[in-house]
């Protein structure tokens, strides 16, 4: 019996297909190989000036949208918010959750184009019932039946640090479990039938988001562009800032020329300051992809259905909430790697209107202003005065959570560069943040702050 036998039984038992499987055969085997992924400055060159989807023509791809597939990575939970439910269910405005604009924009893509655009959710088994209950009420849409719209994220077992088997966990057996990471949508896709299926229905695109990043549309011109290039694979990057230094970047090796992603945790520590310098890697990853399925399908067959993305390992306990349990060491595998198993994958510059993503209560408070604006097909982009760059929203631990939201209240934003706030305030109706500034107040009592203007200041 091999070290991984016991793994297979468990998934097996589980219901888990080949596919997923496989895949986590090859990370467990990198691991047990002790495999750090490790990529030196000395073996890549900066990936050098690339398309700017500013500078597209129009194109058109209006003919192409019904052969196209809109895939949201929705199998994370709000739990970091305080939610208990899917994040996508989280309101952005009164009324109107993540989920509910995916929806709009799906819908008017539909009606702009004449064509039937697909609408794919990956979800867990965490999001699942939540998020298929909130589309009942879309059903006349086609956008409502698990068979129309749901892919499921499959789940991995979670290795016991010391023994290097699965890890047992008798108090609480759904946590022997954890998700694989989003780079599962290549397994989730071949494992639940979707992509023989989106292949035989004419479907050829697919552009993955993540729910959370409202900037992530399909857009026609894009669409053309990847179309025509006929690429395999197409990443969207933008342009690193300082407060971006310290997260992945793009690159190219020089053995291939082939274009990849390097992660902190993949560069050696004396190369830090190369890691760091903006301007030499000037790209970041904003996780949204286009796949061309056909040539996703061949590269899976080439691969022996394993697509060899590079293997992350985290080290946490097995329960979350208790970190005096038993260690454990979960696998991951990031969708963006796949960038380097694809011959003539391509990276396009976009704007940093594309990638909005919402991880913290300040992303929701400066969302949820009129910094930024919704229009009615469901599109959620800066105003036009933000010249592209969203206020900076710092909030102190009271705002952790998004019920703490609701009291503070929601100041004008627009000319806003940075917001801090340190404890418990509330905005009257009316109040206008200009510049940078902060509020603070070191009293157990919520403090208001009057309606006017505040300029660049402490208060």
């Amino acid at each position: 019996m091999s070290a991984f036998d016991a793994f297979e039984i468990k998934m097996r038992a589980a219901g888990m297909g080949d596919a997923p499987v496989a895949v986590f055969r090859r990370n467990y085997e990198a691991l047990l190989r002790d495999e750090t992924g490790m990529i030196g400055e000395e073996t890549i060159e900066a990936a050098a000036d690339l398309p700017d989807s500013e500078n597209l023509e129009a194109g058109d791809g209006a003919d192409l949208m019904g052969r196209t597939v809109v895939i949201k990575l929705n199998g994370g939970l709000g739990t970091g918010m305080g939610l208990q439910g899917p994040k996508s269910l989280l309101a952005v405005r009164e009324g109107v959750n993540f989920l509910d604009l995916m929806v709009r924009q799906i819908v008017s893509l539909r009606e702009s184009s004449g064509e039937p655009v697909r609408l794919l959710l990956m979800n867990s088994f965490n999001t699942s019932a939540d998020t298929l209950a909130h589309l009942q009420r879309y059903e006349s849409k086609g956008l409502a039946a698990a068979g129309e719209v749901e892919m499921m994220q499959n789940m991995i077992p979670k290795i016991d640090a010391e023994s290097m088997g699965p890890v047992e966990w008798a108090q609480d057996a759904e946590q022997e479990w954890c998700p694989p990471g989003h780079g599962d949508v290549y397994p989730a896709l071949v494992g639940s039938g979707w992509l023989d299926r989106l292949l035989d229905e004419g479907v050829r695109y697919a552009f993955v988001s993540n729910s959370d990043n409202l900037g992530a549309i399909l857009d026609p011109a894009l669409l053309a562009y990847f179309a025509k290039a006929d690429a395999p694979f197409m990443m969207e990057v933008t342009r690193r800032t300082a407060a971006d230094k310290k997260g992945g970047h793009l690159a190219k090796r020089k053995s291939d020329g082939r274009l990849l992603l390097r992660e902190v945790a993949q560069c050696p520590e004396a190369d830090l300051d190369d890691f760091q310098d903006i301007a030499k890697h000037r790209y970041f990853n904003t996780n949204s992809l286009w796949l061309n399925l056909e040539k996703l399908k061949l590269q899976l067959k080439a691969d022996a259905g394993v697509l060899p993305l590079p293997m992350i390992k985290n080290r946490k306990t097995v329960d979350p909430r208790d970190p005096k349990s038993k260690p454990v060491i979960q696998l991951e595998i990031a969708m963006g790697s796949a960038i380097e198993c694809f011959e003539g994958a391509l990276a396009i510059e976009v704007p940093r209107s594309r990638f909005a993503p919402v991880k913290t209560t300040g992303d929701l408070l400066a969302l949820r202003s009129d910094a930024y604006e919704v229009l009615e097909d469901g599109q959620v982009r800066l105003r036009a005065e933000r010249n592209g760059v969203p206020p900076d929203v710092i909030l102190s631990g009271e705002y952790k959570l998004v019920d703490a939201l609701e009291p503070l209240g929601v100041p004008s934003l627009i000319r806003c560069d940075v917001l801090k706030i340190s404890g418990l305030v509330e905005f009257e109706a009316g109040v206008v943040i200009e510049g940078e500034v902060a509020f603070s107040n070191h009293q157990a009592e919520r403090k208001t702050v009057p309606a006017g203007v505040y300029i660049n200041g402490e208060f």
